[in-house]
């Protein structure tokens, strides 16, 4: 019913006749729901398959066709409490700089109290101090937090460039241009990191604007708009979902005893998937396909009423096949259907439903709360089909 508020939801059980009617007498405290609710994130694990279950059994998941996306939706992290790297080496450097002023202070204090207290005790840790000190290892724990995920990227950047110029030698030219600067392994000055919930990173929004987000997928099965797999990464770039989601998919319909298309002859057939342009890899798709989809992945953004891009004939790399792919009549029709698969899905939960950004904070916290969401929306979907107005 779109409200997401433990204290709201407590309010609505003394005044609400519909939670009234849930609930009884037995009217709970909000502290009560609040603490269900994080204390449970686990079990919507598989209270998610349970309700896949349901719906499978209602007919209501068909697989003929499936469709991948992501939103952003604001963490419970605020941007006033983030610092850039270059802005933390100041601030150690500050902090150190404190910290010995006081500590020299301390000394000549201890030398005042003993010749004024003689054997009595005054050495106790100035508070001063203790909040600088504590101060520094907030900050050298975030550093080290920008320095990780440095290394990281730079890993990844280094088997990027592997990868491309192995495929530039198969191909035959040589590269061309200015050389490549070396891969650096140590934070950008302007990188940041939040003290709120330092999971999470700064992304661009809907608006333009930029907030602590995580990015919430989901994977829609396209008969009814049932969700089959969830998930929240800390990733802006959609490019490395692909796989992971269509492993959760296979994974879910396993453990809730739906079975995945067959032919006549009851081989296993691939599940049309359709991806935008965020998505795409050579990687991803090779992923995808061997995970028992057949996948449909736009290769690159195209404008509004803008000419299809031409596809070199016959097309030689996977970029050019799968763009290829995409453009042939079937692949068309399943890829403009895309759009009213998943997109639909995302503005019922924040429109219709308002759930606009996360309440918890840490990340496995926030796939708890939106495998709750996306559970309830499937719960949503099998009662309008079943029992609700609609229905009737």
């Amino acid at each position: 019913m779109g409200v997401f508020s433990s204290r709201k939801i407590a309010q609505a059980c003394e005044r609400n006749l519909a939670f009234i009617a849930i609930v009884g007498t037995e009217r709970p405290d909000f502290r009560t729901i609040s603490d269900c609710r994080k204390l449970h994130l686990d079990a919507f694990r598989e209270v998610f398959v349970q309700v896949l279950r349901i719906a499978g059994a209602a007919g209501m998941v068909k697989l003929g066709k499936v469709a991948t996306d992501g939103t952003k939706l604001q963490g419970n992290a605020s941007r006033h409490k983030a610092m850039s790297y270059g802005y933390m080496r100041k601030e150690v450097d500050r902090l150190r700089e404190d910290i010995e002023a006081l500590v020299t202070r301390a000394y000549q204090q201890d030398a005042e109290d003993d010749a004024a207290l003689g054997s009595r005790r005054g050495d106790e840790l100035p508070a001063e101090l203790a909040r600088r000190e504590a101060r520094l290892a907030t900050i050298e724990a975030a550093m080290q937090r920008l320095e990780a995920r440095a290394k990281a990227d730079a890993e990844a950047e280094r088997q990027q460039r592997a990868a491309a110029e192995a495929a530039r030698q198969r191909r035959g030219p040589k590269r061309r241009g200015k050389v490549r600067t070396p891969v650096q392994e140590t934070p950008d000055d302007k990188a940041q990191t939040n003290f709120t919930d330092p999971e999470l990173q700064i992304m661009r929004t809907n608006n333009k604007g930029w907030e602590y987000c995580g990015n919430a997928q989901v994977r829609v099965d396209a008969a009814h708009q049932i969700i089959v797999a969830c998930d929240v990464t800390a990733e802006a770039n959609d490019k490395q979902q692909a796989a992971p989601m269509a492993q959760r998919t296979m994974a879910h319909l396993r453990q809730a005893g739906i079975a995945t298309p067959t032919d006549a002859t009851g081989a296993a057939q691939k599940i049309p998937a359709t991806y935008d342009s965020g998505y795409y890899s050579e990687a991803a798709a090779i992923a995808v396909e061997q995970g028992g989809f057949e996948p449909y992945m736009a290769t690159g953004r195209q404008r509004h009423r803008a000419p299809e891009a031409e596809v070199p004939e016959p097309p030689v790399t996977a970029t050019e096949r799968m763009a290829a792919k995409v453009q042939t009549p079937e692949g068309r029709a399943l890829y403009a259907r895309r759009k009213v698969i998943v997109e639909p899905v995302f503005g019922q939960i924040k429109e219709a439903r308002g759930f606009r950004r996360f309440l918890l904070r840490g990340l496995d916290n926030i796939r708890g709360e939106w495998r709750l969401v996306c559970l309830t929306h499937n719960l949503l979907k099998i009662w309008r089909y079943g029992w609700g107005p609609s229905a009737a």
